[in-house]
């Protein structure tokens, strides 16, 4: 049987354009519907099966210990005894089954020096890569497979964003007929995350804390033919700023999370 590969989540920006929650906890800790952001990306991998998970920490890094660490307490009843020190949780053990190692990457480190220094964690032949503000409806067996199939070093899921503003709609190049908020950009595909990696990548990055995945690597990588894509037209969301962590939760509270797919 395949070994499934690893999933590595780059967990140590410091999140500063979202200041109201991240001067006071890591970005991949703040919650969605009182969950970390964190553990619903690892739910949707998890429901295709991928379980082994790699934290690349770095900004407030022992947070995002202490939560797993307390896990039972953060989503449990429990009794203590003070003086014995004895726990009883209460309910039923149905935690996730999560290989987790927490990876300590550098407090200045860039994205491509975090997945380099986990390098000695891969055992595999691949292994996957994603943000830990973003959440999606991606297939992620279906991407897996994609990378497989094509027999280069790199896939990246690519995402056609959401328009931010008001755009006009313009017809013959002066006629304003409406206006689009919300929409996607047609023809506008960005770097949506979800990576999946054959491992020879190691060989484009370095522990120079001023490697950055989405620059060099990626580029010389598309240079010589060996990046590919995954088109994904359905749900996809970062948590950049205050307003996207208001509307996650929102959608959340309404029963109307698309990535929620398990």
């Amino acid at each position: 049987m395949e070994q499934k590969p690893k999933v590595v989540i780059l967990c140590g920006g410091k999140g500063t354009r979202l200041r109201e929650e991240t001067e006071f906890k890591p970005k991949p800790l703040v919650l969605v519907g009182g969950r970390p952001i964190l553990w619903h990306i690892m739910k949707i991998y998890s429901h295709y099966g991928f379980n082994d998970f790699i934290l690349c920490l770095g900004y407030k890094g022992d947070m995002i210990k202490d939560y797993f660490r307390n896990y039972n307490h953060q989503v449990k009843d429990f009794t203590i005894n003070l003086k014995s020190g004895e726990k009883n949780f209460h309910g039923e053990n149905n935690n996730p089954d999560w290989n987790i190692t927490f990876a300590n990457t550098g407090a200045e480190s860039n994205t491509g020096c975090r997945i380099k220094k986990i390098e000695k964690y891969i055992d595999g032949q691949t292994f996957m890569v994603t943000y830990g503000d973003g959440v999606a409806n991606v297939d992620i067996q279906a991407l897996y497979n994609f990378h497989k199939a094509h027999n280069k070093i790199a896939t990246v899921t690519s995402i056609v964003p959401p328009t931010r503003w008001s755009n006009l709609k313009i017809r013959e190049g002066k006629s304003v007929y409406g206006f689009a908020k919300g929409e996607k950009l047609e023809g506008w595909w960005i770097d949506g995350g979800f990576f999946v990696f054959d491992k020879s990548v190691f060989n484009y990055l370095t522990e120079d804390p001023d490697c950055m995945l989405e620059r060099e690597p990626l580029e010389s990588m598309a240079h010589n033919n060996n990046l590919m894509t995954f088109k994904h037209n359905g749900f996809w969301q970062c948590m950049d700023n205050f307003r996207d962590f208001t509307y996650l939760n929102k959608i959340w509270k309404d029963n109307n999370a698309p990535w929620k797919i398990w």
